[in-house]
């Protein structure tokens, strides 16, 4: 079995204690760590070459029924999924490829990351110097309430 240890287990096993455990703990929550792409979906397949893996949302539910509005955002799986028209919806990738953090959201009719200004349209073109590299996108398909986002 695969089991995760988040930081303060981390510390804790290295037997960090009291005043020096919150030292340590808090400098390290003050540095940025490298992207862990092994949370992208895209790059977490485990469906084998040149297969599409998928997650469903139930837009009946709360946590998603932002989904029923027009211009509102969710995020699942370090995806942001915005309702862009009463037909279609958007999906992309919540990874700045700016700098690789992790604060994309939907605003105004664009995807947009707070960190340096980074704007992109709902395709995932880039829309300023700091969005250029553009976004990864991902396909979406509604089928009465659930919306399939699909990746590979």
């Amino acid at each position: 079995m695969d089991e995760k240890m988040n930081r303060l287990e981390f510390l804790k096993s290295l037997g960090f204690k009291g005043a020096s455990l919150m030292a340590v703990f808090c400098a390290a929550g003050a540095l940025q760590s490298c992207l862990n792409e092994s949370m992208d979906p895209a790059t977490s397949n485990t469906g084998g070459s040149g297969s599409t893996s998928s997650f469903t949302l139930d837009l009946s539910t709360a946590a998603y029924s932002a989904l029923n509005t027009v211009g509102k955002y969710v995020v699942a799986n370090r995806i942001v999924i915005a309702r862009i028209s009463d037909t279609a919806f958007a999906a992309v990738t919540q990874v700045c490829s700016h700098e690789g953090k992790v604060k994309v959201y939907y605003r105004s009719g664009e995807f947009y990351c707070p960190e340096h200004g980074a704007r992109f349209d709902t395709s995932g073109k880039g829309l300023n110097g700091n969005g250029s590299r553009g976004l990864r996108t991902y396909a979406t398909e509604l089928n009465g309430s659930i919306l399939t986002v699909f990746y590979s």
